[in-house]
């Protein structure tokens, strides 16, 4: 594992920054230890220092992965977030949503959300915003991107788009060769 290089942060931050803006801040210097990004074979893991400096003593030929997968650089050098960087970004997210119990299996087997489906949304969710995905439980199931703002939400009709579907956790089941 090697720590990221300029352009790589700023492409990882970037990304993090659409879902939980000014607070990436917090996601380093947390209360229980500061914590970082490394990279292995395209892969970005979120790691705390402490276990960082216990894994150098594992030689990197025998090291597949420690910390917590936020996601990969594709071939053409794009970050692209995964779904196993949930848990970490859903306390800190600016806008969310809540799906009704029959739009939720919906967003789980991969398809967007309508607006006949959304049971609540957060209050100034610009359009293109990252935005959380909950359950009616309040459990974070996701996340993806705001189709309409919270103003064009209120007016739309209920077949209407409102956030396009990025990643869910049903992607463990149906990705898990190449989630890790």
């Amino acid at each position: 594992m090697r720590p990221l290089t300029d352009d790589e942060t700023k492409a990882v931050l970037g990304k993090v920054d659409k879902f939980i803006g000014s607070s990436v801040k917090l996601l380093v210097d947390r209360e229980d230890g500061t914590y970082c990004f490394r990279i292995q074979k395209d892969r970005v893991f979120y790691i705390s220092e402490k276990v960082l400096k216990v894994a150098c003593n594992v030689p990197r030929a025998q090291l597949l992965m420690m910390g917590v997968c936020f996601g990969k650089f594709t071939k053409t050098g794009k970050f692209r977030l995964q779904v196993t960087a949930l848990d970490q970004i859903a306390p800190y997210a600016k806008a969310k949503i809540w799906l009704k119990p029959s739009a939720e299996q919906q967003f789980l087997y991969g398809h967007n959300v309508l607006k006949g489906g959304v049971s609540r949304l957060s209050e100034n969710v610009e359009k293109y915003q990252g935005i959380i995905v909950y359950n009616m439980n309040d459990v974070p199931i996701g996340f993806g991107v705001a189709a309409k703002s919270t103003q064009e939400c209120r007016n739309a009709d209920p077949m209407t788009i409102v956030v396009f579907h990025q990643a869910d956790v049903g992607e463990y089941l149906r990705c898990e060769d190449s989630l890790l």
